[in-house]
């Protein structure tokens, strides 16, 4: 450290303290290595001394650190001791306080190490400066390593010089994380790529989740990482600790529609590469039970056609219809209309009358519903679950719903309904397959036609 920095007070006589420490450390270690040697054998791990490192929380050093000024740097870091130092930082994060009864703002200390400062802000100059000056590569002040900020923050430059100057690849943070678990956002690819060719385990799994980088990029719905993973040898049977694969991960992380194409598109990659869409989790929760739950109709037709099970009930009983019939409470900005259709067209059965009323304020995906019916059954429950507002914009199709009621469908209908159950599972593959004109297809698929006749 630079004299001017320690001015003759109390954090100066705690400096000498410290150096004193230093000293004893270093008198006991020689001591134990000439006693070792002397013995010819190992030291026992009684006998390992950790070497004391420096708490410092001198702002003129964090300054230095966490705005990349390479002159400051180079000026308060000239010796291994100073660049393996402990920087604390205090910062103010709500609490919850039971005594109070409300959220208080708690002054936090962190620490951490300035290789892991410059690393995670892609300081390149000032890590290579502090690296040079003996800075510890792998260490884990905190609970990460520089590598493992680095990753996190996509700074590839900065991985790509802890790499070059030794930092292990598959590192361990505190949690049991790998770097590569870390690469979670599309401009961390180049991290990805610069670890992989250093050597990091592409099936490595993280400690008590298990979870596997594949998992994680699965999840995040990064289609790139997933390709580049399995390029490398990445195993899509892997299982978290709580039986989860990668493709479970995917669709369980379409938490929306709108991440629906997102995800499929890693779905896709998973399933070319051999993934099974059959593979259920510890509570039987298909990665189909996911993509319904979640409202995404493309990645549930996707999964059937890959062979997903349409009928399996989860642990709790309840079949991927099931699971899409919650999701229209849960998430009512989407097309339910689409996701029904395409379970049926795969071979599920009608839902119980009972649970009209769950769709009942969505009078295409409602239509779709009773049409699977040969004839409309009792409208008692969905009728009252109607919002009178509702029923008044859409009044032309819900009164054609009632007239219906329990009354002779026609026999085009009926027609229709013969020719998917005997088409079965089968009845979206074959209608695109067979010599049908478009108008006639699209009404054996249940096309919205905005009444019901």
């Amino acid at each position: 450290m630079a004299r001017e920095t320690f001015p003759f007070t109390s954090s100066t006589l705690r400096s000498l303290r410290l150096q004193q420490e230093w000293l004893e450390w270093e008198d006991r270690r020689r001591a134990v290595a000439h006693q070792c040697r002397s013995r010819r054998c190992p030291p026992s791990p009684r006998a390992r001394l950790t070497r004391p490192r420096r708490s410092c929380r001198d702002p003129a050093v964090h300054n230095a650190l966490f705005s990349g000024d390479l002159q400051q740097v180079q000026a308060l870091f000239q010796d291994e001791e100073a660049a393996n130092m402990i920087v604390e930082t205090m910062s103010n994060q709500l609490a919850w306080s039971a005594e109070q009864g409300f959220w208080v703002m708690t002054p936090k200390t962190k620490q951490t190490s300035p290789l892991t400062i410059a690393a995670a802000r892609g300081y390149t100059d000032c890590a290579r400066h502090l690296i040079r000056q003996g800075a510890e590569l792998d260490a884990r002040t905190g609970g990460w390593a520089a590598l493992h900020e680095a990753c996190a923050r996509s700074q590839s430059d900065c991985v790509q010089l802890l790499l070059t100057f030794g930092a292990k690849a598959n590192v361990l943070s505190e949690e049991g994380t790998a770097p590569l678990h870390l690469c979670t956002a599309p401009n961390s690819l180049q991290c990805a790529k610069l670890l992989l060719e250093a050597g990091a385990t592409v099936n490595l799994a993280a400690q008590e989740s298990e979870v596997t980088p594949l998992h994680v990029a699965a999840a995040r719905g990064l289609e790139e990482h997933v390709t580049l993973y399995l390029n490398h040898g990445a195993d899509v049977g892997l299982r978290t600790s709580q039986g989860e694969t990668a493709l479970n991960a995917a669709c369980a992380a379409a938490e929306d529609p709108g991440c629906d194409r997102q995800q499929a598109a890693v779905a896709l990659r998973l399933l070319e590469a051999g993934a099974d869409a059959r593979v259920s989790g510890r509570k039987r929760h298909t990665p189909l039970h996911n993509a319904c739950a979640n409202g995404c109709g493309g990645l549930a037709e996707l999964l059937l056609r890959h062979g997903a099970h349409v009928e399996v009930p989860n642990g709790a009983g309840h079949t991927p219809m099931d699971c899409a019939l919650q999701a229209v409470q849960d998430a009512p900005n989407w097309e339910p209309e689409v996701l029904f259709a395409v379970l049926l067209d795969y071979g599920a059965q009608t839902v119980s009358p009972e649970m009209l009323k769950l769709c009942a304020s969505f009078p295409r995906a409602l239509e779709v519903l009773l049409n699977a019916y040969p004839c409309v059954p009792s409208c008692d429950t969905w009728v009252e679950a109607v919002l009178p507002e509702l029923w008044q914009e859409h009044e032309a199709f819900y009164c054609s719903a009632l007239c219906m009621v329990n009354q002779p469908r026609r026999l085009q209908h009926l027609a229709r309904l013969a020719v998917r159950a005997q088409l079965g599972g089968r009845c979206r593959q074959a209608a695109t397959q067979l010599p049908l004109p478009p108008r006639l297809r699209d009404y054996l698929l249940l096309r919205v036609e905005g009444c019901i006749q």
